[in-house]
């Protein structure tokens, strides 16, 4: 939890380059077993090429970044940080933008269908008489 806390204020205080979207966000971390190395997956709203331009602003600092984990973690060793874009946030974007287009055109086309009572549907068993 410290490590996303460190690097998301770094992104939104201590870093001044130009290529770091501002609307840039840790969504999570992922610390090896050994603690040697840290995954940070970023969300980026934008287009694809603010995306990339951040992921390369942030790889530049991720020195600076490390140092700056380094000094509020109390372990021997600091774990070698690494950026990923994480595009769960715009896959379930877009996700929802689908369902609605679907339910519009359900609707367009005389309203969803009623669901059926699944009392009506229950077939007897085989030794039963309908």
């Amino acid at each position: 939890m410290i490590v996303r806390s460190v690097v998301s204020d770094a992104i939104a205080t201590k870093l001044s380059d130009p290529r770091i979207a501002p609307l840039a966000s840790v969504t999570r971390v992922e610390v090896s077993g050994d603690l040697e190395y840290a995954k940070v997956w970023i969300s980026v709203l934008g287009e694809e090429s603010a995306q990339r331009r951040t992921l390369a602003g942030l790889c530049s600092a991720a020195g600076y970044v490390q140092r700056l984990v380094g000094s509020e973690l109390s372990i021997r060793h600091c774990p070698r940080l690494s950026f990923h874009l994480d595009t769960s946030l715009k896959k379930a974007a877009e996700t929802i933008r689908l369902i609605d287009e679907v339910t519009a055109e359900a609707r367009r086309r005389g309203g969803e269908a009623e669901p059926a009572d699944p009392e009506d549907s229950v077939e007897p068993s085989s030794g039963e008489q309908a």
